[in-house]
């Protein structure tokens, strides 16, 4: 019995030093060089979009962080710590995931609604205005060495980036908007 279990354990060994492998390969270069823009959506929150009856200042009516979420949240900070990234400033989109994502990570962080999801109506129709608000604060952010952390949702990312991320993923731009890096937290 013992010898049919051997491969099994050796693969699952292999498996666990690749996935630790690929976290300390992900290239943190860009975001140690400070004055970068980290755009990271929110941590695993189970479902899709928004329960009918929502309300942004209730967490009760929201899609909230499954504890998954909760612990990729707590790894996204410890990967900040670990590769020692310098920080400006957190700012995180009003929604409740969002904002459990930036205080289990960060612990401070204020509200920036130009972050907000544009997913469904009725915020759908805020998306160009949002849109320009966080171009136009991108451009005019100076991080004197830190960097800007924009906590939130994936249709945000996707407007201003290439890239349609995982939840918890971290995405590394600059201040022209081009894609430096994208490291996967799960």
């Amino acid at each position: 019995m013992i010898r049919n279990n051997v491969p099994h354990i050796f693969f699952l060994t292999f498996l666990f030093l690749i996935l630790n492998i690929s976290y300390a390969l992900a290239d943190w270069q860009p975001a140690k060089e400070g004055n970068k823009i980290i755009l990271i959506r929110h941590s695993i929150a189970p479902g899709s979009g928004d329960p009918p009856g929502f309300q942004v200042k209730d967490c009760k009516t929201q899609r909230n962080l499954s504890k998954e979420g909760i612990d990729q949240s707590k790894k996204i900070g410890k990967l900040f710590k670990i590769n020692q990234i310098k920080i400006d400033q957190v700012l995180s989109s009003q929604w409740c995931r969002c904002k459990d994502t930036a205080k289990y990570a960060f612990r401070n962080y204020k509200e920036f609604s130009a972050l907000n999801s544009t997913f469904q109506p009725p915020h759908d129709k805020n998306a160009k205005k949002q849109i320009k608000v966080l171009r136009d604060y991108i451009q005019k952010w100076n991080g004197s060495g830190g960097n800007l952390v924009l906590v939130t949702h994936y249709v945000i990312i996707t407007s201003i980036t290439d890239v349609v991320p995982r939840s918890g993923e971290i995405i590394i731009i600059d201040k022209n908007f081009n894609t430096l890096s994208t490291i996967l937290t799960n």
